[in-house]
């Protein structure tokens, strides 16, 4: 057998043939009869999973993507609400700054005026004082006087004094 000399050919039709074609054939039927339609169920099936899988996966992207757009948007108006939170504390602080100017300005100028009004009334006193003195001097001055001209000779000594004062004062002219 293995030393034959006759030439081998790839396809011998004979009865081994015919039932390797058939066996084929029947295995063939089996096959697509039991076999495929679970391996095209599992290929179909992988298949859905996998453009269910794509689905989700481009949801995710497009939920990722509206969510960062969302952050993005949030964040700018985070930094926009901070702009204005700073723009206000500032217009405050410059507010308070001029109020606290104002209240300085006004409390100045009312210890100034106090402090003139304190001025006036003690020139008023001293005036007072004063004018309270003098009057007591004249009262006193004019008590001595009248008290004196009330006396008759003490009025007769005064008229004889001016007089020798008078008569002194033409003689020395």
């Amino acid at each position: 057998m293995f030393l034959d000399t006759q030439p081998a050919n790839v396809l011998t039709i004979n009865a081994t043939f015919f039932i390797e074609l058939a066996a084929f054939l029947l295995m063939l039927a089996v096959l697509w009869r039991y076999a495929y339609p679970a391996i095209e169920k599992a290929a179909e099936s992988r298949q859905r999973a996998i453009a269910e899988a794509l689905e989700n996966a481009e949801k995710a992207r497009k939920e990722a993507q509206e969510q960062l757009e969302q952050a993005a948007a949030k964040l700018d108006d985070a930094r926009k609400q901070a702009q204005e939170v700073i723009g206000g504390a500032s217009r405050a602080a410059e507010q308070i700054r001029e109020e606290l100017k104002e209240r300085g300005e006004a409390e100045a100028k009312r210890l100034v005026e106090a402090a003139r009004r304190d001025i006036e009334a003690a020139r008023r006193a001293a005036l007072e004082s004063v004018r309270s003195e003098v009057g007591d001097m004249v009262i006193e001055a004019t008590r001595k006087v009248v008290g004196e001209a009330l006396d008759v000779r003490a009025h007769k000594k005064l008229i004889d004094e001016a007089i020798r004062e008078v008569a002194a004062g033409g003689r020395s002219s």
